[in-house]
């Protein structure tokens, strides 16, 4: 055991040392500019608690006369006299308990040299600067016609010239067709070109071959959707396996967010319908409903804050979800104030998981762009939250997908990291013009894809860029690696295999290809109930739900598709249409109402009835729908009697098609539908059939099961590959994949069991079909996966590794090593 006294003479030293290390104060002769010497530590160390409309302790260091007076401590310091000033006692100290600052940068000690020299200087502070809480950049939409751009062929190169001149960049030269047409195919859908359209593209003599190919690839909805599938997958953390899903903790968009791929949905009706949803896209702001005690700052409502801050902002929340955020100026009521949109009632605020005993007031970020009524209705403070963030005040939304855009096609954002979108972009007049012709184009993501795409600067040869640059300058488009989808689907490329049998994403394809380019998704029915807890809790009853529906004119067409839980009888005017007396399992029934209604004023009514007993419901003759299905008939009894206790319940959802010339009208389930037992609960995200309904209900009704081919991994849950190479587990919003190798991925690619698999396929495919000759065979894989033939010394390799005649383990062989080269994972 130590002595006492060499306790306390190894911390007498300790001090001793420390406060030597302080005692160098500047020379007199070298004057303290606050600009340059202060305002970075500041800005490093202390304004995330004590500036910026935040007051930790009391004290602001704002103004000069804020740091000065000290707040509930009294002074801060005393000018003239550093040895006296209480600040510098704080910034010096060892205890643990009043070190300042307690959580940013500990002052180094040339740093508390220099703030001592400040103090004995006189504390100069130039009264134009400060550190009051200003306007986030990036926040107010500018207007395009006083975005001139610089004399280009496209404007992108106008402003991206202009800012390689100010930095002494000259133009490069532009990379060949072939590197150009590889990169630009990966980018737009994902996959490697076909060697014979390649050759086509390469020999096109015509100026604008580039401009029609990105024209051509856009146009191929199917393929792009399958691509884009995968990005808006990892920012919407929507999968098809894993945590939540089994016990109905989570739900999956993918039928909502293929089919507005697929149609290309204008970007602020994507957004509008991701943050006010109906029951397809409601499971990005649903969340995860995580087994178990969570921590306060991952409930479902502050993850849908979380989420829509970050996907359709660039604001990072996770801190200020927990405690006023370090990094950003976004504090704890920021992020409680827009968790409680999302909320069913009043939220409490915990500060590290600790309760403080008050409730979040519903706001939003910026409350400079809109109001929301934290005294509405849950529907109604979506709604207005939608109409902010998608409003035409809010120049934030274009900004940051125009940013996410640039960062994807070059490697480093207009802004980064691209979720700060509060920084100043390298280019300001570049992000803002790509935002503002965004908006004045529709908001029409392909026609932002196609500008950045025919750039001169998309063109160029690519560069390393770091994953950090301090002063980052543009030369060029930056080194890429494939995406573990890509990998994937590139691997089975070369052998002109498919994924798997059936796609683990569930979704009819075919039903959301019909749809034309630009349509606007349906409306999305919910489940509708007269019980909050139907799913679980409720008892049999016979509950008849009412709406009135009136019809400017007489409808040409009028079909409804409906589901219920367990049977329904359909009413219009008195007059029963359609029934069904089980419950629907094979997917939702559609019923033709061609005259079966009026103009004005139309009643529907329809009864559900849960676990329909003995002496039910009258259930009228069987309806024939335009899909040739017979509705059942049961002759039973006239009449239902349930006691209209509070749980007991029956439910339905329904898409009804109502159009007339140059009209539609269609409507759906909802809870603006009455009951005489009570208010219209939607619970449209619980399950309730071995189907799931889709955005398109009103087609899956009559749809045949798809039997288009699962060809894109990106319709597919992670294998062991793709996670090696960078596949999140999308538990969490992830907007940029990790770009730099990993020892994972390496054993992954020399020794992994699903590579070796698919090879193993991929060869014996290959042997069936392809040419016998190893010669030939090596130059058509060559160019099938580097869009070029082998050089002679490739060829002559390849041949000798193929062997005569070609043997299995040669073609795996030729296919593992083509799949290693730099030249095949990296776009170029």
């Amino acid at each position: 055991m130590l002595h006492p006294f060499s306790t306390l003479l190894g911390a007498a030293v300790a001090i001793l040392f420390y406060t030597l290390s302080f005692s160098t104060p500047l020379a007199a002769a070298e004057p303290v500019q606050f600009a340059r010497d202060i305002q970075p530590i500041f800005e490093a160390s202390c304004v995330q608690c004590h500036a910026r409309g935040k007051e930790k302790g009391g004290f602001s260091l704002e103004t000069r006369a804020d740091f000065l007076d000290g707040g509930e401590n009294g002074i801060a310091a005393v000018v003239g006299r550093s040895a006296e000033s209480p600040v510098m006692k704080l910034i010096t100290s060892l205890d643990a308990e009043t070190v300042m600052p307690k959580k940013g940068k500990k002052l180094t000690p040339q740093q508390v040299a220099i703030f001592s020299a400040w103090i004995d200087q006189g504390l100069a502070w130039p009264q134009e600067i400060n550190f009051a809480k200003h306007e986030p950049a990036n926040l107010r939409p500018r207007e395009l016609a006083s975005l001139a751009a610089p004399a280009a062929a496209n404007p992108v190169d106008g402003f991206v010239g202009t800012s390689m001149a100010q930095q002494g960049v000259t133009w490069p030269q532009l990379v060949d067709d072939r590197v150009y047409a590889r990169r630009v195919w990966l980018d737009t859908i994902g996959l490697l070109p076909p060697p014979a359209e390649l050759e086509a593209f390469v020999a096109d003599g015509a100026a604008d071959k580039r401009e029609r190919l990105v024209t051509r690839l856009l146009e191929n909805r199917q393929a792009y959707a399958e691509h884009w599938l995968t990005f808006w997958n990892d920012l919407l953390r929507n999968d098809y396996k894993g945590t939540g899903y089994i016990d109905g903790g989570r739900k999956p968009i993918t039928s909502w967010l293929y089919t507005a791929l697929v149609r290309n949905l204008r970007y602020d009706q994507f957004v509008a319908q991701l943050i006010n949803p109906g029951a397809e896209a409601e499971g990005f702001t649903n969340g995860i409903l995580w087994r178990g005690a969570v921590n306060a700052s991952m409930v479902p409502p502050m993850q849908a804050a979380q989420g829509v801050a970050q996907v359709f902002l660039g604001v990072n929340l996770k801190c200020a979800s927990c405690h006023d955020s370090f990094i950003n100026e976004y504090t704890l009521k920021d992020a409680y104030g827009l968790a409680s949109v999302y909320a069913d009632g009043p939220l409490e605020i915990a500060e590290c998981d600790k309760p403080t005993g008050h409730i979040g007031q519903v706001k939003f970020l910026y409350g400079e762009l809109g109001f929301i009524d934290g005294q509405a209705d849950p529907a109604t403070r979506k709604r207005q939250l939608a109409e902010i963030i998608t409003g035409r005040s809010n120049g934030r939304l274009p900004r940051t997908i125009v940013n996410r855009l640039w960062q994807r096609f070059m490697g480093y954002g207009l802004v980064e990291p691209v979720d700060e979108m509060d920084k100043p972009a390298w280019s300001p007049e570049l992000m803002d013009w790509l935002a503002e012709d965004l908006v004045a184009h529709g908001y029409d993501l392909k026609h932002t894809v196609t500008r950045i795409l025919t750039s001169r600067a998309y063109q160029l040869p690519v560069v390393n860029v770091g994953e950090t640059e301090e002063h980052y300058v543009f030369r060029g488009p930056g080194v890429r690696r494939l995406s573990a989808e890509q990998f994937s689907d590139a691997l089975l490329t070369l052998s002109g295999s498919e994924h798997a049998a059936k796609a683990d994403a569930r979704l009819n394809r075919e039903v959301a290809l019909k749809g034309s380019a630009g349509a606007t998704l349906p409306l999305q029915p919910k489940w509708i109930w007269t019980n909050p807890a139907a799913a679980t809790k409720t008892k049999p009853a016979a509950v008849v739900f009412k709406r009135e529906v009136t019809l400017a004119a007489l409808p040409i067409d009028a079909f409804i598709a409906i589901a219920a839980d367990n049977s329904y009888t359909i009413t219009i005017n008195g007059q029963a249409y359609g029934a069904s007396s089980k419950r629907t399992s094979a997917g939702p029934d559609l019923i033709d109402m061609r005259g079966k209604f009026k103009v004005g004023v139309n009643t529907l009514s329809i009864m559900a009835v849960n676990l329909t007993p003995e002496g039910a419901t009258p259930i009228p003759p069987a309806v024939i729908g335009p899909n040739g299905k017979a509705l059942p008939f049961d002759p039973r009894a006239p009449q239902l009697e349930f006691p209209p206790e509070a749980n007991t319940s029956a439910g339905l959802i329904l898409y009804a098609r109502v159009r007339a010339a140059g009209q539609v009208m269609d409507f759906v389930s909802d809870a603006t539908w009455t009951t005489e037992v009570g208010p219209v609960f939607e619970l449209g995200g619980v399950e309730l059939a071995p189907w799931k309904h889709g955005t398109n209900f009103m087609e899956l009704a009559a749809a045949m099961p798809e039997k288009l081919p699962v060809q894109r991994a990106s319709l597919l849950a992670a294998d062991p590959l793709m996670s090696a190479l960078g596949r999140p587990n999308r538990e969490q919003v992830v907007t940029v994949r990790q770009g730099t190798a990993t020892t994972l991925q390496a054993l992954e690619l020399t020794n992994g069991a699903t590579l070796a698999a698919a090879l193993k396929t991929g060869a014996e495919k290959i042997l069936a079909t392809a040419p016998k000759d190893p010669a030939q065979l090596a130059t058509t894989l060559y160019r099938q996966a580097l869009s070029r033939g082998p050089t002679p010394t490739e060829l002559a390799f390849a041949t000798q590794l193929l062997d005569s005649p070609v043997q299995a383990e040669g073609v795996q062989d030729l296919l593992w090593s083509l799949a290693m080269l730099p030249e095949f994972q990296l776009i170029y």
